[in-house]
Parts: C-alpha cells; structure tokens; sequence
C-alpha cells in the first residue's frame, strides 16, 4: 500500500499463466483445493524464493524487470522441476500454485532485496493426488508411498536453471554445493573443497565432482537458517480466517506458519 501511494510498481498474485489476481481468489482457490486432507494436514506450503543481490543484477537493472523476470524463472524453472522431483510424471500444470513478488525485506541493508513468496497447494490441480515436498521418501516404487521427493535435486535444479535461464557465470563458492559441503561434511571434505579456490579452474571442476560423489547431503528444509539464494519450504495449516498471514520475523520467509494448538488429554478422573 505504501508503494502504490507513492506510485512506485507494485505486483500481484501471479500463476503460471495469469498475473495480477486478486488476493481473495487466491484465498478461495487454495483453501478449496483441500480434499481428502484431514484437520491436521498442511493445506499449503510455502516456498522463498530470495536471489542474492549479484543475482538480482543478473535478473535486470529495474524493478519492474526482476519482477518480470523472477516470473519466468518460477514458471519455466522452479515450477516445472517442483513437479518433476515428485516422480509421479508431473509437468508444471499439474501444481496449484500462486506467487507473489515481494521488494523490500525488513532489516535488510541490501540495495536489492527483491524475492517472491509462492503458495504451493498440498493437492495438484484436480484435487485428487497429494503431494509433500517434505517427505522422507525419495523415488520409491513400492510401498504405501509411491514417488516421493527429492529436495536436494530441487535445489540443483533450480540452481542450474537459474543459471541457464540469465547465463549466469556462478562462482564456486556462491553454489549449493558448495555451501551445503561446508554446512555438513566433514571437515577433511571442507578443506579439500576450499583448496580448490587455489588450483586451475579445469582441476577444480573435477575435484568438486569428486566430492559431490563422496558427500553426505543433508537439508532441513524447515530451518530457519536458508541460504539467501535459495528457497525453504514450510508446511502451513490454513488458521480459522483461512488467511496467509505475514509476520515480521525478518530471518526467512516472512510466512507466518499457523499450527493448530494441541488439545490437553484430561484423562480419566480418579
């Protein structure tokens, strides 16, 4: 609202093939999209999408640009392998999803702080199949779940898209696997992946896939502690409003993650 009084570009809700959509359908559409789930299942998930600043100047040199930009980038990348990594032959118009471009983050120092917040729906587009990207399952073919999800493959997926999409020529140590070896591995793992910083590039390249062969990848996609160029994902139970609420909790996300309260078990009385 500040933006628009200012006549400064704002953006609305967003899906993979409108723009501009209006916050009650998107309220409507997720919370109907709900079949089959039980009280206690997450409706929705969010999902951050926050490029660096080096990458926001790769995205364009204005707002309206990035903005443009960051669309195409979740319908042609984040969204299509989103669907891919279910391993249940999803394509990108099978998720329920809409977005919301975002330019100012709260305590923030950075010159460029746009990033976009998406509203993913637990079920596809026909209501039928539910899908968590926050399943312990990865590619199973037997079993209760069938599918599953492969989070790590997300993130180097997106990553490589973004890379291609805006020929992005990303250091080594600007990439996922790079901060994932030095939050996880070893410390042995750690060294020998620092030491490449002072060897050709062509070595350094063989090295790293060295160790991305030897690396114990381990992501908690609900921390609160993700990398600024990446996204998390968060599991939302709609509150009895059935808004999505943001906080001001400047560390993450910005969604504030409504859980329903536990109800006490009084027992028999004596």
């Amino acid at each position: 609202l500040e933006r628009m009084e200012k006549g400064i570009y704002t953006e609305g809700f967003f899906n993979l093939t409108e723009g501009n959509i209006y916050k009650s359908k998107v309220v409507k559409d997720i919370d109907s999209n709900i079949g089959q789930l039980l009280k206690t299942d997450a409706k929705f998930y969010a999902i951050h999408v926050s490029p660096s600043e080096k990458e926001l100047q790769a995205m364009g040199s204005t707002e309206q640009k990035q903005a443009e930009t960051m669309k195409r980038y979740i319908r042609e990348v984040i969204i299509p392998e989103y669907a891919k990594n279910f391993n249940k032959g999803l394509s990108e118009t099978d998720i329920k999803f809409y977005g919301k471009i975002h330019f100012d983050r709260n305590r923030s120092n950075n010159e460029l702080n746009m990033h976009c917040h998406l509203i993913v729906s637990r079920k596809d587009q026909a209501n039928k199949k539910k899908l968590s990207p926050l399943t312990n399952h990865k590619n199973t073919k037997k079993g209760t779940v069938v599918g599953g999800f492969d989070r790590v493959n997300l993130f180097r997926q997106a990553e490589k898209g973004f890379d291609e999409l805006f020929g992005y020529d990303r250091q080594q140590k600007e990439s996922f696997d790079y901060h994932n070896t030095m939050k996880n591995n070893t410390i042995s793992e750690q060294q020998k992946l620092q030491e490449q910083e002072f060897q050709p590039h062509k070595k350094r390249t063989e090295v790293k896939q060295d160790v991305n062969k030897e690396s114990r990848f381990s992501i908690n996609l609900e921390s609160k502690n993700a990398d600024n160029h990446f996204f998390n994902i968060e599991d939302c139970i709609k509150n009895k409003q059935g808004r999505i609420e943001l906080s001001k909790n400047p560390i993450i996300s910005e969604e504030q993650i409504i859980k329903p309260k536990k109800k006490r078990n009084k027992g028999l009385k004596k």
